[in-house]
């Protein structure tokens, strides 16, 4: 589903979900309200998104999220589009996030018992105040 979906809510994009992913997309909506709240819900890019912002690179610009939610045909994915200094937060805590794969920005995994929701909830709470990595 990742990329393809024509839902207008967040709501909407995870009743499009089959169980038990579905509940896994509820909780981490639920998580990622819970810890920023500030960052308002958008849909971008057929999936959910959290704190919209603008980027100007040299060669683009747009609009992003500092976060994002995606179904995707193996699992789910959870985007961080913030860090520091070191890097991008996902990237950073690679090794205490679970059975995952861990890019920069992006952690993707099978089911939401395979990572640790104590290390999603740490970094996102970093990504409260932190810069945009665009």
């Amino acid at each position: 589903m990742y990329g393809t979906s024509k839902a207008e809510t967040h709501d909407q994009y995870i009743q499009e979900v089959e169980e038990p992913k579905r509940s896994e997309l509820r909780t981490l909506h639920n998580l990622v309200r819970e810890v920023v709240p500030d960052f308002e819900p958008f849909m971008i890019g057929g999936f959910m998104g959290y704190g919209k912002f603008h980027y100007k690179g040299k060669t683009c610009e747009g609009e992003w999220m500092r976060v994002g939610i995606a179904s995707n045909k193996t699992g789910i994915s959870i985007y961080v589009c913030a860090g520091d200094e070191k890097g991008y937060f996902p990237e950073q805590a690679k090794d205490r996030i679970g059975k995952a794969t861990v890019g920069k920005s992006c952690i993707r995994f099978k089911r939401l018992s395979d990572i640790n929701l104590d290390t999603v909830r740490e970094i996102l709470e970093k990504t409260r105040t932190a810069k945009s990595m665009f």
